[in-house]
């Protein structure tokens, strides 16, 4: 398939301006096109990172009708307007596609539904894990996006969530302040080591049973799996937690409760999911 070239391109990436023809097709699938001569430029090879001229030529040599288009879904909206949309990530979606070409429904599927963005991480300016629910904004545009990314890596943003744990917390109310770095035995986890990047997480029991505490967590830092490693390490698990230790749930019992941002008219706002019934569920026996 030949493709028609954009003016003014700017000397656009072979890889991007794909990702723009093709938008539910991950970028590195498309990358791996390229990369394997599947896509010419002029009737010649090149790679994903070859900069385009308005007056190239582009034909993917690939069968691209072959792949099967992700299929649209509907998300609950928490808010929408030009630059945002808030939404209330249910448990089970994954926020992008991972990476390869992956024709699973994603936050980032999504957004490209709504707003016909490019790319497999289309909007996506934070990630939750896809067993955790609750809120996630997404960028509608490049500077909306822009302008959220930085206040996330200043962590100049406000996050809260609710948990549920195996045992009862003592003291009710501390901060754990440990490093966590890759588990070298198990790649896809993470453990406290002293060789780890700091992290910081606050929490507060809100509520007990007979056999678990439902907590209020603020996290410092945002290192991958923090709330789930911290509260492993100190021996309460989250509930439903199968990475690490938890005892066998329905689901992972953790929540994204509130996230507060500043908006690009300078003023700070908070966003909330309700917390899944399956929470008040579970902590239905609740005597402390």
């Amino acid at each position: 398939m030949t493709l028609a070239m954009i003016e003014n391109n700017k000397r656009k990436r072979l890889d991007m301006y794909l990702a723009e023809n093709y938008p539910d097709v991950s970028r590195s699938f498309l990358q791996r096109l390229c990369n394997t001569e599947q896509v010419l430029v002029n009737g010649k090879a090149e790679k994903s990172g070859f900069r385009l001229k308005p007056t190239d030529s582009v034909k993917v040599t690939y069968d691209m009708a072959a792949i099967e288009k992700v299929e649209d879904i509907d998300l609950p909206v928490l808010y929408d307007d030009d630059d945002l949309l808030v939404i209330n990530k249910p448990a089970g979606i994954i926020s992008h596609s991972r990476g390869k070409y992956w024709n699973e429904p994603s936050v980032a599927s999504f957004v490209r539904q709504i707003t016909r963005q490019a790319g497999e991480r289309a909007g996506i300016v934070h990630r939750l894990d896809r067993a955790t629910s609750g809120v996630m904004i997404c960028a509608k545009n490049q500077a909306a996006m822009m302008f959220l990314q930085k206040q996330f890596a200043d962590r100049n943003v406000k996050k809260v969530y609710r948990a549920i744990v195996s045992g009862h917390l003592n003291p009710q109310e501390a901060i754990i302040d440990m490093p966590i770095e890759r588990n070298p035995k198990a790649p896809a986890t993470f453990r406290v080591g002293s060789n780890g990047k700091p992290a910081k997480t606050m929490y507060k029991v809100l509520s007990s049973n007979d056999s678990m505490d439902e907590l209020a967590l603020e996290p410092a830092t945002g290192r991958t799996h923090q709330l789930r490693v911290h509260l492993k390490h100190i021996g309460h698990p989250i509930l439903g937690d199968n990475l690490y230790g938890g005892e066998p749930a329905e689901r992972l019992f953790l929540h994204a409760a509130e996230l507060t941002v500043k908006l690009r008219d300078g003023k700070p706002r908070t966003f909330a999911a309700p917390v899944p019934p399956e929470f008040e569920e579970i902590m239905k026996d609740v005597h402390g």
